[in-house]
């Protein structure tokens, strides 16, 4: 598959340390051509994980409008973020169901926005951008899986 044919994509991770603690966020938008523009900050904010990663995601959405994107494929790890942006799940939270309303409301500057969630492994460079933000060193990768003997 082409560049052209994977249009703008961004990566995103949001991390609280401790959880909840200081938010840091990661983003990483690369355009058709493979030109990339990335975040990686503070946001200045307390609060836990799942806000941590709807701030990225709207950090995210804000770096694409910046640049004149329609049409966007969304990652993020964030399994809570994704089901609820997507109409799987919701949240009894008053202050993060406000942050989705709000995330929603975003993707209306978009004539599409396709969210999806992918593993923690396949979103590294977000989560660097997001630990580095905070002046967190970068996670260890993760132990390789043992094969079971029978």
């Amino acid at each position: 598959m082409s560049n052209d044919a994977r249009g703008w994509q961004a990566w995103c991770d949001g991390t609280a340390c401790p959880n909840p603690g200081r938010i840091g966020i990661g983003v990483v938008l690369v355009s058709p051509d493979g030109v990339r523009h990335e975040i990686s900050r503070a946001t200045g904010r307390s609060g836990c994980n799942n806000e941590a990663e709807l701030h990225a995601i709207a950090a995210a959405l804000a770096l694409a409008r910046e640049h004149g994107v329609t049409t966007l494929k969304l990652h993020s790890d964030s399994r809570f973020a994704v089901d609820c942006l997507t109409g799987i799940d919701d949240t009894d939270s008053p202050h993060l169901a406000e942050l989705l309303a709000a995330t929603k409301t975003a993707f209306s500057a978009f004539d599409a926005v396709f969210v999806r969630w992918l593993p923690r492994h396949r979103n590294a460079e977000a989560d660097l951008a997001a630990r580095a933000a905070l002046g967190l060193a970068p996670k260890p990768p993760p132990l390789p899986r043992r094969k079971r003997h029978r």
